[in-house]
């Protein structure tokens, strides 16, 4: 079950952003993720991390989410 969680935080965040180099690890609810996008150039850090939180929403929403928490959360441009 964990692979596929970690493979949809993947895709979710990929649709968003599609240049987007993306690495995502933990488990049992609680990930790491590191996004390098150039959809960030120009952005605060609160801005470049809700384009991901957006793109993770669905992933976070209703009884039992497959994502309880994102516990650390690396956003930078290429």
């Amino acid at each position: 079950m964990s692979e596929q969680v970690l493979e949809a935080m993947r895709q979710a965040i990929a649709n968003r952003l599609p240049d987007a180099e993306i690495d995502v690890a933990g488990g049992d609810g609680h990930y790491t993720v590191a996004v390098v996008s150039s959809a960030f150039e120009g952005k605060g850090m609160v801005e470049s991390h809700r384009l991901v939180y957006e793109a993770l929403a669905p992933l976070m929403k209703g009884a039992g989410p497959p994502v309880h928490a994102i516990d650390r959360l690396h956003t930078s441009t290429p």
